[in-house]
C-alpha cells in the first residue's frame, strides 16, 4: 500500500488556501483596526478573538453537518465551494471599506466592516472542518499521518507564500511616513490564491469515487479498527495520567497565550515601538515560519533520541529567551536588524520543538477509542489561549505600554515550562518519525 501523493497534495490545497487567509487575517486586520478605525486595543484584541470563539462552535457544527450530507459533488465539497466562494467575495470589501473610512470617516463605515468581517468569519468557519474531514475520507488509515504530513506542509506554504507576498508589496521604503496604506492589491492577491487553489481541488479531485474506494478498502481491512471499548462504551484513565493530561493542557494553554500574543500583534508592535511597516514585520514572521519548517525533521530526529518532554521543554526554554531578547532588541532599535531576523529563526525552532511533540504526548494518555476526544481537547487548550491573548495583551499595551508585548509573552511561555514539570506521562519510547512524518502534527 502507497499513498497517493498527488491526491494528497490536490487535497492539501484547501489547507494552502485557509492558512494565507490566517496569515494576512491576523497580520494586516490589527492594523487595519487600529490605524484606519482608531479602536483601542481592547476593542481590536476583542474582534481579533471572534474568529477562535466562533471556531469553538463552528467547527463542530459544521463538521458534523457535512457528516450527515450528500450531494454528487460530495459530503465536504460543498461546503469547501460555497465557504471559499463567499470568502473570496467578503475579504475583497475591507480594504473598500477601510479606504473609504480613511477617506470620509462616519459610523456606518465602521459598522459595514465589523458586520463584514463577522461574515467573512462565519464563512471561513463553514468549510474548515469539512476541509479537515475530507483528507480521512479519501485516505486508508494506515497512511493518514503521511498524508496529515502533507496537507500540514502545504498550509505553511500558504503562510510563506502570503509573507513573501506581503514583503514585496510593503516594503517600509513605500509605506514609512503613509497617513494610509491601501491593502486592496495584497487582499485580491490572496483572495486569487484562495480561488484558484480550491478551482484545482475541485476538478482534478473526485471526492465521490475516492471516499467509495477508500471505505471498500477499510471494509477488507477489520483490524485496522483500533478502537478499544470495556464493556460499557467508557474508558476510564488512572488519576496520575488524568494529572499529567491536566498539567499537559495548561501547558499547551501557556505557551500558545504567549505565541499567538506575538503573532497577533507583532506588525501593530513594529509600527507602533519602531516606526516600520508591514513590509519588515512580514519579512521576520516569514523568517520565523520558514525556520519552524527546516526544523521539524531535525526535531523529529532529536525527540526520538532525548525523548517529547526534553525536545518540549527545550522549546520552551529557547522561545522565552527569544521573546526576551526580541524585547531587548526592538526597544533599543529603530529598524529591523539582522539579528532580528537570526532571533525569528530561532523562534521558528523553538516553535517546532514544541509543535511537533505536544499533540502526539496528549493523544499518547488515551486509548485508540479516545484519540478524537483527546485531540479536540487539544484543540480546545490551544483555541481558548488564542481567544484570551489577544484581548489580554492589547489591554496591557493600551493601559501600560506597547513594550510590554515581548515580557508578556515570555513570561507565559516561562509558565508553561514550570507545568511541563508536572508532566509524568506520554514520552513514547517509540522511536519519534522522521521525514515527512515529523510533519504530521504542525498546527
Amino acid at each position: 500500500m502507497k499513498l497517493n501523493n498527488k491526491q494528497t497534495f490536490l487535497v492539501g490545497l484547501a489547507f494552502l488556501s485557509i492558512c494565507s487567509f490566517w496569515q494576512m487575517y491576523d497580520n494586516i486586520v490589527p492594523l487595519i483596526l487600529t490605524n484606519t478605525f482608531h479602536m483601542n486595543e481592547t476593542i481590536s484584541g476583542a474582534i481579533m478573538a471572534a474568529d477562535n470563539i466562533l471556531a469553538l462552535f463552528l467547527l463542530p457544527l459544521f463538521g458534523s453537518i457535512s457528516d450527515k450530507a450528500n450531494s454528487r459533488i460530495g459530503k465536504r465539497m460543498p461546503f469547501i465551494l460555497f465557504g471559499t466562494g463567499c470568502a473570496v467575495i467578503l475579504v475583497n470589501i475591507l480594504p473598500l471599506l477601510d479606504n473609504a473610512y480613511a477617506a470620509s470617516a462616519s459610523p456606518f463605515k465602521s459598522v459595514s466592516f465589523v458586520i463584514v468581517l463577522g461574515l467573512l468569519l462565519i464563512a471561513m468557519g463553514t468549510y474548515r472542518s469539512p476541509a479537515v474531514a475530507l483528507m480521512p475520507d479519501v485516505t486508508p488509515k494506515p497512511l493518514r499521518s503521511k498524508a496529515n504530513a502533507i496537507i500540514n506542509l502545504m498550509g505553511a506554504v500558504g503562510g510563506i507564500i502570503y509573507l513573501g507576498v506581503a514583503a514585496v508589496l510593503y516594503p517600509n521604503s513605500k509605506t514609512q511616513g503613509m497617513a494610509h496604506v491601501n491593502y486592496q492589491p495584497l487582499f485580491m492577491v490572496v483572495s486569487a490564491i484562495m480561488f484558484v487553489s480550491v478551482a484545482i481541488l475541485f476538478l482534478f479531485l473526485k471526492e465521490p469515487a475516492l471516499v467509495k474506494k477508500n471505505q471498500e478498502m477499510e471494509a477488507e481491512h477489520p483490524e485496522w479498527n483500533l478502537a478499544e471499548d470495556d464493556g460499557s462504551g467508557k474508558e476510564k484513565l488512572p488519576p496520575a495520567v488524568m494529572r499529567s493530561g491536566a498539567f499537559l493542557l495548561a501547558s499547551i494553554a501557556l505557551w500558545f497565550i504567549g505565541y499567538n500574543g506575538v503573532t497577533t500583534w507583532f506588525t501593530t508592535y513594529v509600527s507602533q515601538v519602531m516606526g516600520q511597516g508591514l513590509g519588515g514585520a512580514s519579512t521576520c514572521l516569514l523568517v520565523a515560519t520558514a525556520g519552524a519548517i527546516i526544523s521539524y525533521i531535525p526535531i523529529g530526529i532529536l525527540a526520538s533520541k532525548i525523548g517529547r518532554k526534553k525536545t518540549i521543554m527545550g522549546g520552551v526554554a529557547l522561545l522565552a529567551f527569544c521573546f526576551f531578547m526580541a524585547f531587548v532588541l526592538t526597544i533599543n532599535a529603530s529598524s529591523i536588524t539582522a539579528i532580528m531576523y537570526v532571533l525569528f529563526a530561532l523562534v521558528g525552532l523553538a516553535w517546532a520543538s514544541i509543535n511537533v511533540n505536544s499533540l502526539p504526548m496528549v493523544v499518547e494518555m488515551c486509548k485508540g477509542s479516545d484519540i478524537g476526544k483527546y485531540t479536540g481537547y487539544y484543540y480546545t487548550a490551544s483555541m481558548a489561549a488564542q481567544v484570551v491573548t489577544p484581548i489580554l495583551a492589547g489591554t496591557l499595551m493600551r493601559t501600560i505600554d506597547y513594550r510590554i508585548l515581548f515580557p508578556y509573552s515570555a513570561f507565559f511561555v516561562a509558565c508553561s515550562f514550570v507545568t511541563m514539570l508536572f508532566v509524568r506521562h506520554g514520552d513514547s519510547k517509540v522511536e519519534a518519525k522522521t521525514g515527512l512524518e515529523a510533519f504530521e502534527d504542525m498546527d
